[in-house]
């Protein structure tokens, strides 16, 4: 029952995350590189990453049953893409992760980092990709409390806003991905219920279970979770 619901809350937080994230991304590159910057391979660092992203992301389009998809491709031949903010809408988290990774480093990406409060654009990359792999966790009804994750969480050195004190936390247990979401919601959705149903649910948690998450010790002692 308890990873039910751990579950549930985990991926309700995540699908708010992911909105923000994916209206970021496609709003900054859009409006210095038009409505298919998508499709520009020099606005990347990996040409190979680069063909089999697109390949995907062509691939999920053309999969996609949404109307608008629909409505671009009886109407419009040139391009024969639909612009980023229908591609992007349709495609999976994970995929728009790879893509953000794979964007060069100018002002664009710069400007979406700061958005979040970092100096390091690695940071958010790393938290994108942990973000989707723990979505496709919850997705598939997957035990999430004792994962090892496999897409390790950036420990921030510097965040514009509040973050935890205790930053000695393991990158690959689902503690720290966790104080993520709370510090992304903190910026996208102040008022938030994320941080006052979790505390209400971690009553519930086994201490032995609790430490399996990565929860360090007095973790409730910290202001962050205030």
């Amino acid at each position: 029952m308890f990873d039910r619901q751990f579950r549930l809350l985990v991926l309700d937080a995540i699908e708010k995350i992911e909105i923000s994230m994916r209206t970021q991304v496609i709003y900054n590159w859009a409006l210095s590189n038009g409505s298919h910057w998508h499709l520009d391979g020099k606005l990347f660092r990996n040409s190979v990453q680069f063909a089999k992203d697109y390949t995907r992301l062509h691939q999920e389009v053309d999969r996609s049953v949404e109307t608008f998809i629909d409505h671009y491709k009886s109407k419009y031949t040139n391009p024969p893409e639909p612009p980023s903010w229908m591609s992007l809408e349709v495609s999976s988290f994970g995929l728009l992760s790879l893509i953000f990774r794979n964007l060069k480093l100018g002002a664009e990406k710069k400007a979406v980092t700061k958005y979040y409060g970092f100096n390091d654009a690695g940071v958010l990359e790393s938290w994108m990709h942990s973000f989707s792999n723990i979505r496709n966790i919850c997705a598939h009804h997957g035990r999430l409390w004792n994962r090892r994750l496999t897409a390790h969480i950036k420990i921030p050195t510097h965040t514009a806003q509040p973050f935890i004190q205790n930053r000695n936390v393991y990158p690959y247990k689902v503690y720290a991905a966790l104080c993520c979401m709370k510090y992304v919601l903190d910026i996208i959705s102040p008022g938030h219920s994320f941080t006052s149903k979790l505390l209400e649910l971690m009553k519930k948690c086994p201490l032995a279970q609790e430490k399996e998450m990565g929860f360090p010790t007095n973790w409730k002692s910290d202001t962050f979770w205030k």
